[in-house]
């Protein structure tokens, strides 16, 4: 008989190439995902019409499934094989794609935007896992997980541009262009190692009430802009947000098999770890969603341009990797983590004192140090946040910051769109929102100074 924890399988033979090549694939295409739908959102909002809220929901409602089933994809493929949950998640992207390029309407894409966030939360843990499988050499497993993350990187600054460039021609095109990725991804599938299964128990309760907490809460903020947040509807929303969120934390604190166990957080470099991290995507998702509306509609620039207008921000976080790790080595990560919020908040800074006829260049090089300063502040914190829990924790540690990172993306929207929405212009909306989250990051970098002890 079979204990839990113990293999039931070993890892299977497969050439370590396919097992990186479809890894980088994955990791990609549900990465460029994230970024790509922005400078679409004016197009799609002719077409299909809808509000603010709905436009928001085609961005969140990937991110908040992506986020919300992190963890639970990752026991997923310890129980099942990472080859086959990556192949589950990879066909159900595709499919997703598939819907939202026919979508007739936007209640429509905003389902398959959803069904989408399932596929990539499948896809992302198992291509690591893949990797792992694979490469069994520690140093050949690290140069693998650089390509790995430089894929991601790559995906993430071409995002902008790419979706410019097809929604040119047809919005829907930029959904189409998954599935070939993905069946090529499929395909090559089948030459990639297989990793160890385990018998590991599933935390239903506590995913069904992370998942409904979260919806409930991005429902809240989201329509409450256009229904008001003392409305009968909003507020039942809320409590139903609360009531989950309770329950998700009563049994990650009482059940056997949790997946965040909670004395994770005694740690207080976790606990900086994770607020940085969140904070860092709320500002980088919420300025990439903001500033794609701003340059169309209030600009009037094309979603090419827009594109091309992202570069510098996006394009500069895969070329900055060398750096940052030569700042780490010779001042610490510490040094990175602070410097990087302090350069971020700058940025943000700066957007919100613009004057409104600056130039579209001059607005576009503010928003440079936005995403420069999340480059020098992932890595380090990522780095400290393994290195402060014990190794049979690194996996679940990983898996959390991750999560929180994500939520950070998907919650950064919903708030921004909220306060826009709230607002008589459109810009005030914006430089409000920038605002707090630069104090925000201004709070985070001052907590950050206790990481200086830390080991790395």
């Amino acid at each position: 008989m079979i204990r839990p924890g113990d293999p039931t399988a070993a890892s299977s033979p497969g050439r370590p190439r396919a097992s990186l090549t479809v890894a980088m694939l994955g990791f990609a295409v549900v990465t460029l995902d994230t970024q790509v739908v922005n400078v679409a959102l004016p197009d799609i909002n002719r077409d299909l019409g809808g509000s603010l809220p709905g436009l928001q929901w085609v961005v969140t409602g990937y991110t908040l499934m992506f986020s919300a089933l992190l963890l639970f994809a990752g026991t997923v493929s310890d129980r099942i094989g990472a080859r086959r949950a990556y192949g589950t998640g990879m066909m159900i992207f595709v499919v997703a794609s598939a819907v939202c390029g026919l979508a007739p309407g936007l209640g429509w894409l905003v389902a398959a935007r959803i069904l989408q966030g399932v596929g990539a939360a499948l896809v992302t843990p198992t291509s690591l896992a893949l990797i792992r499988a694979a490469y069994p050499d520690s140093v050949a497993r690290a140069r693998a997980i650089a390509y790995w993350a430089m894929g991601g990187s790559i995906a993430a600054a071409a995002g902008p541009i790419l979706g410019g460039a097809l929604t040119q021609l047809d919005w829907r095109l930029i959904f189409f262009l998954n599935l070939p990725v993905g069946v090529a991804a499929v395909l090559v599938l089948r030459g990639a190692a297989d990793s160890p299964r385990h018998v590991v128990s599933f935390d239903v309760t506590g995913q069904v009430a992370a998942v409904l907490a979260l919806g409930a809460l991005t429902y809240g903020v989201i329509e409450g802009g256009d229904l008001g947040y003392g409305s009968v509807r909003i507020l039942a929303v809320f409590g139903i947000a609360v009531i989950a969120a309770v329950v998700f934390l009563i049994t990650q604190a009482r059940g056997r098999h949790p997946m965040v166990p909670l004395d994770l957080f005694r740690s207080r470099t976790v606990r900086v770890a994770l607020a940085v991290g969140f904070l860092g995507m709320v500002g980088f998702y919420g300025v990439v969603f903001l500033q794609s509306l701003y340059f169309q509609q209030l600009r009037g620039v094309s979603p090419f341009v827009t594109g091309l207008l992202f570069l510098p921000m996006t394009g500069l976080v895969a070329l900055l990797v060398p750096l940052v790790a030569r700042v780490i080595t010779r001042f610490g990560p510490a040094a990175a983590i602070i410097g990087g919020q302090l350069l971020m908040a700058a940025g943000l800074a700066g957007l919100v004192l613009l004057p409104a006829d600056a130039p579209t260049l001059l607005v576009a090089a503010v928003m440079v140090p936005v995403g420069v300063g999340g480059s020098f502040t992932v890595p380090p914190i990522t780095s400290l946040i393994l290195d402060s829990v014990p190794p049979h924790r690194a996996g679940t540690a990983s898996g959390v910051f991750n999560t929180f990172r994500q939520l950070g993306g998907s919650l950064g929207v919903t708030a921004y769109g909220a306060v826009v929405a709230s607002q008589a212009t459109f810009l005030s909306g914006l430089h409000i929102s920038l605002t707090a989250t630069a104090v925000l990051l201004l709070l985070t970098a001052a907590a950050s100074l206790t990481l200086r002890g830390a080991q790395h």
